[in-house]
């Protein structure tokens, strides 16, 4: 059964197109360079002064996910460069069991 895994991230929508350029260029390969990721979607909404980053992957299993993000999968994974960007650091991601795709 397939893992749903959704990180929010805010940010100054002066910083959202740098930021939106990293994520391509530092998380994107991350990311893709784990056995067991199946879907990768970056997205972004801007509301007023600060954008919204969701970013949603699909993972084939629990055990890929941790391969990603460590022993505790559920605890959101960071890169030192987000400091520059990030309003703040949320702990925690969330995770959903896939049960119906078509």
């Amino acid at each position: 059964m397939a893992i749903m895994r959704l990180w929010h991230g805010k940010v100054p929508v002066e910083k959202a197109d740098e930021y939106e350029r990293f994520l391509i260029k530092r998380a994107v390969p991350d990311y893709s360079s784990v056995d067991g990721l199946l879907k990768l979607y970056f997205t972004r909404k801007d509301e007023n002064k600060v954008a919204h980053f969701l970013l949603i992957t699909i993972w084939d299993s629990i055990e890929s996910i941790k391969k990603f993000a460590g022993d505790e999968p559920e605890l959101a994974k960071y890169y030192p460069e987000d400091d520059e960007f990030l309003l703040e650091k949320e702990k925690y991601v969330s995770m959903y069991q896939i049960f119906y795709e078509k």
